[in-house]
């Protein structure tokens, strides 16, 4: 074979790759979100192991840029999309993070069976989740247009995040025992808002 077809082979592989760390982050951040929302101690350990799956197959692909780089010296484009593979997987290694930093303050949010919480957790977390998936789309199909309609919906995020703050916060002015699991419920909007972030950062590379 050519090195050229060798070259488009290892290039194909790495989108694939890239699609499968995508997956595992979004596998992470939706059972993440269930974990809390169910009280289910199970999907917390499962978080945990998606976590680590996901920071080894960032080693591996950051592996196969490099040697795609030392061995077939891209130009051009080819260059372009190997590197703007080396910042994607850094943004999805941090989902896969703040999925983790999600289950870690599990035992605190489900200890008070009394707080009331917010709805637009869930909702939030639909909408991140949606936003990995289609930030990957628009680079696998380098879609410009795709890439630029995640930051609309950032806005939407944010707005719920905000939302949940100040909900949040009042409920903890009023009964302040509450502050404890208040301060992590917010958190865990926070943490969902950086992951819609990393997603429009995805998107950035694109257009």
């Amino acid at each position: 074979m050519t090195s050229r077809i060798i070259f488009n082979q290892e290039m194909g592989q790495l989108n694939l790759e890239v699609s499968q760390m995508a997956s595992l982050a979004r596998e992470a951040v939706e059972k993440a979100v269930k974990c809390i929302v169910n009280k289910d101690p199970l999907l917390k350990a499962e978080v945990e192991r998606l976590d680590r799956e996901i920071y080894h197959l960032e080693q591996i692909i950051e592996k196969r840029c490099l040697d795609l780089i030392a061995l077939h010296t891209p130009v051009a484009g080819d260059l372009r999309t190997v590197s703007t593979c080396l910042k994607i997987i850094t943004d999805l290694n941090r989902i896969g993070r703040y999925a983790s930093d999600i289950v870690e303050v599990y035992d605190v949010v489900t200890s008070d069976n009394g707080f009331r919480r917010p709805v637009n957790i869930p909702h939030m977390a639909t909408l991140v989740v949606a936003m990995v998936t289609d930030a990957i789309d628009s680079f696998i199909r380098r879609d410009d247009q795709a890439a630029r309609q995640l930051f609309e919906r950032d806005d939407e995020v944010d707005c719920l995040y905000d939302l949940n703050f100040r909900a949040t916060l009042t409920y903890m002015i009023e009964d302040p025992r509450k502050i404890t699991v208040g301060t992590h419920i917010i958190l865990i909007a926070r943490y969902l808002e950086r992951i819609a972030d990393h997603s429009c950062n995805i998107g950035e590379r694109v257009v």
